[in-house]
């Protein structure tokens, strides 16, 4: 009689903050997506409205970042050219706009098939390979539609092409900032569900068990090619997502949105939140923004030519910042939580 009841009252027995209160990363995710639902009324009541603008392109940065650390973070395939995929989506609705076809649904399915196509077949290729020769053929193979890009002169070459308006989704009046904010915001945590789901599914465990020991599981009769694969279009998916909400956001679309220096930052968004954990990489690519503002935009109040030094090489201070933060959080901002609380007994 005794043993069924100390299995009952078990749980009852544990410390009362480990049954009561949420971990700091828990804590650090919620408040950060409050602050993001926030955001719409927080700018009206400070009467700034760019403040929509500047987190809208940090949620979408941080969507494009979320899409790549599935293969980098849980995968261990760390490709430098999605940006290629952003470039995709930005295109889609560029082209379409330019013909007439204003229709966001067809945006959405042409930018979603072509990037399908488009990773599916660099997927092919660039998985026969990995390491650096894996990291060398994502790059070139973003570069060359980067070239692509600039060659199209109809649609503005390499200076890009303003768009009319944004793409239109019958109901949802995406020219409303504030409706616009909310469905990147809706597509951002949309994605973050998708993907908690995702990596704890069967096929979630196979992709990282593929990045700890890939022989192993092949040994063991999983598809582990097949998986690194499906793993890889669905990133470069969430990218052309990511593309097609900021040519909306910008109303402009251009061959940068492909070049090798924005695959660059999404590394390093998603090393400065933390590689290989799911909320890491929306947390460096809010930080890595927030911080790339703050600095360009000056009025410190430093002696004048203080000021202006760092107006002027701010992007030294930003690289700056990012070598201490790597240097004294190895896992990363978030990361850093994560590993704090697993290191609890």
């Amino acid at each position: 009689m005794d043993k069924p009841h100390a299995v009952l009252t078990a749980p009852l027995a544990l410390p009362l903050h480990s049954r009561t209160l949420p971990s700091m990363r828990v804590l650090a995710a919620t408040l950060l997506i409050a602050l993001l639902a926030a955001v719409p009324l927080l700018a009206q009541w400070a009467g700034q409205p760019y403040y929509l603008t500047l987190v809208s392109r940090m949620m979408v940065f941080a969507l494009a970042a979320l899409g790549l650390n599935l293969i980098v973070g849980f995968g261990g395939m760390a490709s430098f050219g999605h940006a290629l995929y952003i470039g995709v989506g930005a295109y889609a609705v560029g082209i379409l706009s330019f013909h007439g076809i204003t229709s966001g649904w067809a945006h959405l399915a042409v930018g979603l098939l072509a990037g399908a196509v488009l990773a599916t077949v660099i997927g092919l290729v660039c998985l026969r390979v990995s390491g650096l020769a894996f990291i060398m053929i994502t790059l070139a193979f973003a570069q060359m539609m980067y070239f692509v890009a600039v060659g199209l002169k109809q649609y503005g070459g390499d200076d890009g092409r303003a768009l009319p308006a944004r793409s239109q989704f019958g109901a949802i009046d995406l020219s409303n900032d504030a409706v616009f904010y909310y469905v990147i915001f809706a597509v951002l945590m949309a994605t973050l569900f998708a993907f908690h789901r995702l990596l704890r599914a069967r096929f979630g465990m196979v992709l990282q068990g593929c990045k700890a020991n890939e022989r192993r599981m092949r040994a063991l009769g999983f598809g582990t090619v097949r998986a690194r694969l499906v793993a890889y279009v669905i990133s470069a998916l969430v990218c052309v997502l990511a593309g097609m909400l900021l040519a909306n956001l910008t109303l402009f679309v251009s061959p940068s949105y492909m070049q090798w220096a924005v695959s660059g930052d999404l590394i390093v968004m998603i090393v400065l939140g933390g590689v290989g954990t799911l909320f890491g990489p929306v947390v460096g690519a809010i930080v890595w923004l927030a911080l790339e503002e703050l600095l360009s935009s000056g009025g410190w109040g430093l002696p004048a030519a203080a000021d202006e030094l760092m107006k002027t090489h701010w992007l030294g201070v930003l690289g700056l910042l990012a070598i201490v933060v790597t240097v004294c959080m190895k896992q990363g901002l978030y990361g850093w939580l994560v590993e704090r609380e697993e290191a609890k007994p």
